[in-house]
């Protein structure tokens, strides 16, 4: 695939190494050439010195012929701006957006350009190593609604088969880690011991989830 980067900092210059480790064509767009020091003198992409928003710019890197278009340089404004441009005017399909500002990002995840909550991401992250193994998910869509978590009491299924953990939970069983290797099951997929279960559900739901699945143990011992 052809894709196109706005924001050459930590993130656009990873992002553009790895896309083009993987066999990709990358262009690069920063308003500031000294940015693309960053990337590693093999690069083999294209540096474009611009604004992202600016249509001229963004048809410079390719973007009529681009896959995808990931925005993600310092600004909120001037990432949904170049992210709205490329869907709208050149009609890139996928398209990411990262925003810094919680609140914004749930506004455009509404408005389906797909974002990545920086501030809301880096708290759910901390949050995380602070506070017990399981208190906090692993992941939260931008608009909060919809989380990955641990199940807690998943241990106690060992033996058992992920459809009947479903069934009694009411949830769905995203994966299983096992052994440090994840593993999605399918509903005949039996739960062993030191299997991590992981669900996804609503952000209201978890508390009455793990609260189902200890109910039956409580009942079953």
């Amino acid at each position: 695939m052809h894709i196109v980067i706005m924001g050459c900092g930590r993130v656009g210059s990873t992002l553009a190494h790895i896309l083009e480790d993987q066999g990709h064509s990358v262009s690069i767009i920063d308003q500031n050439p000294e940015a693309f020091r960053r990337l590693r003198s093999g690069f083999r992409g294209r540096r474009i010195t611009g604004f992202g928003f600016d249509r001229d710019v963004i048809a410079e890197a390719g973007i009529e012929r681009a896959s995808a278009f990931v925005a993600v340089s310092s600004g909120d404004n001037s990432n949904i701006i170049s992210a709205r441009v490329a869907r709208e005017t050149f009609g890139v399909d996928n398209v990411v957006a990262r925003i810094y500002d919680p609140r914004r990002a749930e506004v455009y995840q509404r408005l389906g350009i797909p974002t990545v909550a920086t501030v809301r991401w880096t708290a759910d992250q901390i949050l995380r190593r602070l506070l017990p193994e399981g208190a906090e998910p692993l992941w939260r869509d931008p608009t909060g609604a919809v989380v990955l978590a641990e199940l807690d009491s998943g241990h106690l299924w060992v033996g058992e088969k992920v459809g009947a953990l479903e069934e009694h939970a009411g949830t769905r069983v995203a994966f299983l880690s096992r052994m440090g290797e994840a593993l999605v099951p399918d509903r005949a997929t039996v739960i062993q011991d030191g299997d991590i279960v992981h669900i996804m559900a609503g952000s209201d739901d978890v508390e009455r989830v793990n609260a189902a699945v200890a109910a039956r143990n409580g009942e079953d011992a």
